[in-house]
């Protein structure tokens, strides 16, 4: 029965690593290790779910310019603004936002860069464009050229907004004015789009919005090769709710959402970062995504304006967010918004572990590493005596191991006979073998989440600790960290019961090496957590070793 504790106590280490890697896999889309890629299923009915008929989407194919183009459609320059939180440039060739810099958020390559999240070149493509579209007849869209009519590039002290202002040329008589109203510290930018009829006709337009992006997907640098978070896009509808749609999915038509709702949001989703297209006035819209070019996709939302007569004129209104995936200022921004931070598989979780670090950080300890080990602290608290009666468990087998021993050697040629005696000793010590193992069976779902809130979250990102951690969503890169941690490992695994079987005994030593080499390419601020756990554990379990007299 030690022989089998031992076993089942590892074997749930392992299982949880891999349960961790085959959930990572499943959350970003990529085939597992026990199933191919998840296959969706066509919804049931065409009125709730279906795909967008091409004839009414927006007319982008072959038409964006982009750096890969060798001639543009039509005459076009580039419009530089700033403010405080980002730099972002228009296009007047359709007015589309293609290329947004965080100027307070820097890159990890490159400390002396800022982050780009929208961006227009060669290698990567990823940019906001929105328009009109009738079913009869062209109207001005993201393709049509515009003029400046407004001369400000930069928020100056004192102003709360910058705006910038566009106007379309005519098309078949109508006019697109296009506004764009960047606020101070804000990393959500007002659209205003109206549309003036000037064609001697009666219209009924479509206003639509939408992000273009090309497939490509960070290359694997996480745990075994895995991707470090998701990629691609989403949609969000209180229907249905959160949505994932993977370009390899639009690519074959497999993908599945919502495509009619009366609220909701489209987004494209990258590793600490999104942007989002956001309608909070409620009212009918239509979602689509769909494949422009080669390895080029658009996601986005369509919107009726009503009827507009001959000489009037029409506005609406949109938000456009492209910032980092700060959990609490998203959720105030949109409803929902705040779930393109995903959590993976252990969401329930995760977010009550989030929501404490985040106020230990906000109100204790202005240090995020130090937020960890406060955490930690907690949670040993709170479940101080399920791990006290594991630990009280574990010092009385390893009290009653000699006893064991020397049975298993009077009987090694009578199993049956060992096996009873075994269960007689456990009676009469009042000792049970598998108590602990409690302490991994709670840990580990804490340990999991954790992992996905430290990976998730951009505020652990660039976050220093002490001295040479500065980084606590990257690796320890001295290895510092895990070198401790493999050797408070080892002391508790000194602490614990050591088996009887020679192999099983060489097993347990070498089962907390291989366990401890993992985290040697975990984030500092995992292994930071798990060794914080292992010294207060071993603290633990030293106190009620010598409590029970146990050496």
């Amino acid at each position: 029965m030690n022989d089998m504790r031992q076993t089942l106590l590892w074997s749930m280490l392992v299982f949880s690593l891999v349960m961790l890697w085959e959930g990572w896999l499943r959350e970003t889309g990529q085939p597992t290790m026990f199933s191919p890629a998840v296959v969706t299923q066509p919804a049931a009915t065409a009125t709730s779910k279906s795909t967008v008929p091409v004839s009414t989407l927006p007319p982008v194919p072959g038409t964006l310019p982009n750096a890969a183009a060798t001639a543009s459609p039509a005459p076009h320059a580039l419009i530089e603004v700033s403010t405080d939180t980002l730099k972002a440039t228009v296009d007047t060739l359709g007015g589309s936002l293609v290329k947004v810099v965080l100027l307070k958020h820097k890159q990890q390559e490159d400390p002396s860069q800022w982050i780009t999240v929208l961006n227009r070149e060669a290698k990567h493509t990823e940019i906001a464009q929105s328009g009109w579209i009738a079913s009869t007849g062209a109207l001005p869209d993201h393709t049509t050229p515009m003029l400046a009519l407004t001369s400000q590039r930069k928020l100056v002290d004192g102003e709360n907004a910058l705006v910038l202002t566009l106007e379309s040329l005519p098309v078949n008589g109508v006019k697109r004015v296009l506004t764009y109203t960047f606020a101070r510290g804000a990393y959500v930018v007002d659209v205003k789009q109206t549309l003036i009829n000037e064609s001697g006709n009666a219209l009924r337009p479509q206003w639509y919005v939408q992000l273009q992006r090309d497939g490509f997907v960070p290359e694997s640098s996480g745990f075994f090769g895995a991707p470090t978070s998701y990629t691609g896009a989403a949609f969000f509808s209180n229907q249905d709710k959160f949505q994932k749609v993977t370009f390899d999915e639009i690519e074959t038509g497999k993908a599945d959402f919502v495509s009619k709702a009366s609220d909701g949001w489209v987004a494209s989703v990258q590793h600490y970062f999104a942007a989002a297209w956001l309608n909070n006035n409620p009212g009918a819209r239509e979602f689509y995504a769909r494949k422009v070019d080669t390895n080029l996709y658009a996601v986005g939302m369509m919107m009726p304006a009503g009827d507009v007569a001959a000489g009037a004129s029409t506005s609406v209104t949109s938000q456009l967010f492209v910032g980092p995936q700060e959990e609490k200022q998203m959720a105030s921004i949109a409803p929902g918004l705040e779930l393109v931070k995903d959590y993976g598989i252990l969401t329930l979780l995760a977010k009550p572990l989030y929501w404490l670090m985040y106020a230990i950080h906000q109100y204790v300890v202005p240090n995020w590493g130090w937020a960890i080990v406060l955490l930690v602290l907690l949670l040993k608290v709170v479940l101080y005596w399920p791990n006290a009666k594991a630990y009280a468990s574990m010092a009385k087998m390893k009290a009653i191991t000699p006893k064991i021993q020397a049975m298993r050697d009077r009987l090694k040629d009578k199993p049956q006979e060992m096996q009873q005696e075994m269960l007689k000793i456990y009676r009469e010590e009042k000792v049970n073998p598998l108590g602990g193992c409690l302490p991994i069976l709670i840990q580990m779902p804490i340990f999991i989440a954790l992992y996905w809130v430290l990976l998730s979250s951009v505020e652990i990102r660039n976050a220093p600790w002490i001295g040479w951690i500065t980084d606590l969503s990257v690796k320890d890169p001295y290895f510092v960290l895990p070198v401790l941690l493999t050797l408070s490992t080892l002391l508790q695994t000194w602490l614990n019961p050591t088996p009887a079987d020679p192999l099983q005994a060489k097993m347990m030593w070498i089962m907390p090496l291989l366990f401890s080499g993992m985290f040697f390419i975990f984030p500092a601020g995992l292994v930071l957590y798990w060794l914080t756990n292992n010294i207060l554990s071993i603290a633990q379990q030293w106190v009620i070793n010598r409590r029970l007299g146990v050496s």
